[in-house]
């Protein structure tokens, strides 16, 4: 039986082969066991010959196999790295990098220059209450300023909010003058999408309120943030207009960055263009706030981000911002 197994051990052509030829001779219908079994048949003189030869029989086959096994698993890993042999002198695969969206580069670039100005940075909730968006912003249920602003309404009095200016009352609630804040986030409105309009867009807002704060700190900021924004030869127009909010208000305009004013299909030759709205803090909406309008005063303004990115990329669709084309954001 040894030199018969080993011979077939020997022989065996792969793994399974010799899983075979192991369980044919040692397992529990093998051979060997046939023959262990039958021990109980000799008499106690012949036992432990035969038990001796037949384990001596047992760790022969058993080392034969592990040998061979062992000769195949080497020659299988030799096989392997011949087969997944890398080339490490190729060059490796680059992964594309994500990078900023237009509005996030705008964002950033724009709150770097509030804050080189002493402004800090304030957010809200954008589920608002109807008094924080509208009532406490002087603009009473029934008021016509409520539908230019039309928004989406969860209850009567929770709404998403149409602009960032609830931060305004929210922050002046809870902190007092000096106050010097920036409010950037999402706002909702309920306009139809086209190249200029969206029913989700970003605002800035700006509010600063102290002691003697008049409209010539309004426009000097404006000025300060025009410049900063598109370039330092930029002026800016104030356009007398109303707004709820603030008494007295205006329109704000930059000189077309484009032409430089003389007139361009950028501005509709007009040499300017509108970029947002500020006015000095209605007394009513300080009070709002719990601060004292006969102590302080203050002025606010809010800008589009998606007006400024824009123009500061020379795009001409808002829709290119949200459609998340990647042979468009790559540009940027």
């Amino acid at each position: 039986m040894r030199l018969a197994a080993a011979e077939k051990i020997k022989k065996a052509a792969s793994l399974p082969d010799l899983e075979a030829l192991r369980i044919s001779y040692l397992g529990k219908k093998g051979e060997l066991t046939a023959v262990l079994k039958q021990m109980g048949g000799l008499s106690p003189e012949e036992r432990p010959a035969a038990g001796q030869l037949a384990n001596e029989i047992r760790a022969t086959i058993e080392e034969l196999i592990a040998a061979r096994q062992k000769k195949f698993k080497e020659k299988e890993k030799s096989k392997r790295l011949v087969s997944e042999a890398i080339d490490v002198t190729l060059p490796g695969k680059s992964s594309p990098i994500g990078h900023k969206h237009p509005i996030s580069i705008v964002l950033d670039e724009v709150t770097d220059l509030f804050i080189g100005m002493g402004f800090s940075v304030a957010s809200g909730p954008e589920v608002e209450l109807d008094y924080y968006n509208f009532e406490a912003l002087n603009i009473p249920p029934g008021h016509p300023a409520r539908d230019t602003q039309d928004t989406f309404y969860i209850t009567d009095k929770v709404l998403l909010r149409t602009q960032t200016s609830p931060v305004q009352i929210r922050y002046m609630e809870n902190n007092k003058p000096p106050i010097r804040i920036i409010s950037p986030g999402r706002v909702y409105r309920s306009d139809s999408v086209d190249a200029t309009h969206s029913p989700l867009f970003h605002q800035i807002e700006g509010l600063v309120v102290d002691k003697g704060i008049t409209m010539g700190d309004l426009k000097a900021c404006l000025e300060a943030i025009a410049k900063g924004i598109f370039g330092g030869g930029t002026k800016i127009r104030l356009r007398p207009h109303h707004f709820p909010f603030t008494e007295p208000s205006c329109e704000v305009d930059v000189s077309c960055f484009r032409c430089g004013g003389s007139g361009c299909p950028m501005c509709k030759y007009e040499g300017w263009i509108e970029v947002l709205g500020a006015g000095m803090v209605h007394p009513k909406v300080l009070k709002n706030g719990g601060i004292n309008p006969d102590e302080y005063s203050g002025f606010a303004f809010g800008v589009g981000l998606e007006r400024i990115t824009l123009f500061r990329f020379r795009i001409d669709d808002m829709r290119l911002l949200f459609e998340n084309d990647v042979r468009f954001l790559s540009q940027f």
